[in-house]
């Protein structure tokens, strides 16, 4: 055959490319490709690393017999498989969970099968899904999960409390509570925060948590020193574990609320002048250390504090996982059992609880075993609410303000008025100095009275703002009649 009726490498390429592979792109511009038949997707610009689309590609041609072809060949292909992917429907991508059809939710297993479990309320099954209803997306953080077991009786959950340390039922079923809410994509849930004394096992209880999710290859890190490499490694996985934490700087207090609730982070693209790259995440976060000092109000909202004692036996690292990777996939199958049990039961919405969705959870699971885990998230904010308090000598100055007022009775005054009554009532007659971090002037307590708005009414006390004429004004109250237990105001 002569060189010019030779069909080129790219033609080729691009013809085994869209006769075994689908192509499509998500919703911020990037371009997917998807085996015929699997769920797993690969971004078609990630060449060189393993598992990426190319290499892919590379295989599937030699093993079939076409032989290999050059990097140029292979570029160009791509560059336009990539150009005519722009215009076809648009998909999510997630990560070990997502969202199906019917209402169903589905759990990535990290198999190169594909087979995943799909949880609906009336059941869960294990199945390769449609990859026009689930697309995976995969990382390094991508662990493998075992076949969970079916028909387990429970007796998973109970193994996996007996393993870990908590001290208590009620840190046991809000751990419980917290596992069921990694599986639903769509519900923000509170971060459990793993407390106890030194030697408590607080780094074993997390991963044994964050594992029954992410697999034997899942683990604790430590928190990163700036807010791109924790946004990145976020992306990357979904359950975030950090370890170890001893202090909660104000910007990594404000970014673990937005990974808690969900936010966005836009950066320039790389190699580019004009294009942008936008992460957005919604994760679940686990944390663990004995004391971080003070917490700020809105992080207290978003905590789940589960506490854990000194085991009176100890073992070996070795003979502990060895145990827990045998007993997995029954702690997995009960799990999932537990969750289709929990969907399908009917309950109250509670709606004096910011994180609304989990408080419904915890009312769900109560409704289904007897348990008294809502109960259980009320009391662990309102420890919260004393730690922030305990920790914010300017709460305890308007608490014990508010002390002096009538119930029923209002008090308005200006930010500045404020601010030399309650440094008055600080100093007190022996004039003692101003703690580090005293407002300073009425614009900074009244943006520091905004963060602990919330604490604050939990405790009887309502703060609010107004405008008479032309002067602006802040107003206390201590309503006649006590308010529900953390009737928070909603942001």
């Amino acid at each position: 055959m002569a060189e010019d009726e030779k069909t080129p490498a790219r033609e080729i390429i691009t013809d085994y490319a869209q006769a075994h592979f689908r192509y499509f792109r998500t919703t911020e511009g990037t371009v997917y490709a998807q085996r015929n038949g699997h769920p797993v997707a690969r971004p078609v610009r990630s060449q060189g690393t393993t598992g990426s689309h190319r290499q892919e590609l590379m295989v599937g041609m030699f093993n079939d017999g076409l032989g290999v072809f050059n990097g140029t060949a292979l570029k160009e292909a791509l560059d336009l498989i990539e150009a005519l992917a722009l215009s076809q429907d648009v998909q999510a991508t997630h990560i070990r969970v997502a969202s199906g059809f019917d209402g169903a939710t589905w759990l990535d297993l990290g198999r190169d099968d594909g087979r995943s479990v799909r949880i609906h309320p009336n059941g869960w099954d294990i199945r390769v899904p449609d990859p026009r209803e689930v697309c995976w997306r995969r990382t390094q953080l991508t662990g493998e999960l075992p076949i969970p077991e079916k028909d387990t009786d429970g007796k998973g959950i109970d193994l996996l409390l007996r393993l870990c340390n908590f001290a208590n039922a009620e840190s046991e079923c809000l751990a419980v509570a917290w596992l069921i809410g990694c599986l639903e994509p769509s519900v923000p849930v509170p971060a459990p925060f793993l407390t106890g004394p030194q030697g408590a096992g607080k780094s074993t209880g997390g991963r044994m948590l964050v594992r029954i999710i992410e697999g034997m290859t899942g683990d604790l890190r430590r928190a990163p020193k700036d807010e791109e490499n924790l946004i990145t490694a976020v992306a990357a996985g979904w359950v975030t574990a950090l370890d170890n934490l001893s202090h909660l700087p104000p910007d990594l207090s404000d970014l673990m609320c937005c990974i808690v609730t969900g936010a966005e982070s836009i950066k320039r693209a790389l190699f580019s002048d004009g294009d942008v790259h936008r992460s957005r995440y919604r994760r679940p976060l686990l944390l663990t250390g004995i004391d971080v000092g003070v917490i700020r109000p809105d992080l207290a909202e978003r905590l789940l504090p589960l506490r854990l004692e000194r085991p009176r036996v100890r073992r070996t690292e070795a003979e502990l996982w060895a145990e827990y990777a045998q007993v997995l996939p029954v702690i997995l199958g009960s799990l999932l059992d537990l969750t289709v049990k929990v969907r399908s039961t009917e309950a109250d919405i509670p709606t004096d609880l910011r994180m609304a969705d989990f408080a419904h959870l915890c009312a769900q699971l109560d409704a289904a075993t007897g348990l008294a885990s809502l109960t259980a998230y009320r009391a662990s904010l309102d420890d919260l609410n004393d730690d922030v308090i305990e920790g914010d000598l300017l709460a305890q100055t308007v608490l014990k303000h508010a002390a002096g007022i009538d119930p029923g009775a209002e008090i308005r005054m200006t930010s500045a008025e404020w601010l030399h009554a309650l440094t008055q009532l600080y100093t007190g007659e022996e004039c003692r100095p101003l703690p580090k971090g005293w407002p300073t002037t009425g614009k900074v307590l009244s943006d520091r009275l905004k963060r602990l708005q919330p604490t604050l009414a939990a405790r009887g006390v309502l703060v609010d703002w107004g405008r008479k004429n032309t002067a602006r004004y802040i107003e206390l109250t201590r309503p006649a009649v006590p308010l529900p237990e953390q009737s928070a105001p909603m942001f």
